[in-house]
């Protein structure tokens, strides 16, 4: 599922790179999702982004994180179940991680975004519950953070950020899509909850 995400994203934003109405109908644009009713953006921004870097960021970070989490919820939920709740980790969070900025920008006709941001910060934080003692390197710092830590820093960083605007990066998406990935994981496996405190007794 993971190659799968990833190859899609990969061809349908190389198109839409050099396709401006193709990149203008799939962005997400909550004004024209309130006054057309074209409610797919809610989900077809997050396969198109605004260049290579953009693509290669967020494409490499899920080929991280991915088949990390996608391989815990088959073992955990069973191939098939498990499949399907990473499914509906990924596509999940593209939806609701747009919710905000749809409730504050559904009136501006000229806000559009893109980028697959939420899902994958949904997807790296489903494997801070699964692993929540692992390390991160997060460049440019020489040492590696425990994931617990990067979590409550990245919370803390997007929060400040969305509120304080101005950057043209969608904060809010990644702070809802993190949530999004903390919940899910643990409303689907309440006793993840335990065992994520656990890896702290020892």
């Amino acid at each position: 599922m993971t190659y799968f995400i990833i190859g899609i994203t990969v061809i349908v934003s190389f198109i839409a790179f050099s396709n401006p109405d193709l990149f203008g109908r799939l962005s997400f644009n909550p004004w024209m999702i309130r006054e057309r009713k074209q409610s797919w953006r809610f989900i077809t921004h997050g396969f198109i982004h605004v260049g290579w870097a953009h693509l290669f960021i967020n494409m490499f970070v899920l080929f991280s994180f991915g088949r990390m989490v996608e391989t815990s919820f088959e073992v955990i939920f069973g191939p098939g179940k498990g499949l399907f709740h990473y499914a509906l980790l990924y596509f999940g969070a593209i939806l609701f991680s747009s919710l905000l900025d749809f409730g504050k920008q559904k009136h501006n006709p000229n806000y559009d975004a893109v980028g697959a941001s939420g899902a994958v910060a949904a997807v790296v934080f489903a494997s801070i519950i699964l692993s929540p003692k692992s390390t991160l390197f997060i460049f440019p710092l020489p040492i590696p953070i425990p994931a617990f830590i990067f979590g409550i820093l990245y919370l803390a960083y997007s929060a400040y950020m969305g509120k304080r605007g101005g950057d043209n990066i969608g904060h809010n998406a990644h702070f809802l899509g993190a949530v999004y990935g903390v919940l899910l994981t643990i409303i689907l496996e309440p006793a993840l909850i335990g065992m994520f405190f656990r890896q702290f007794g020892g």
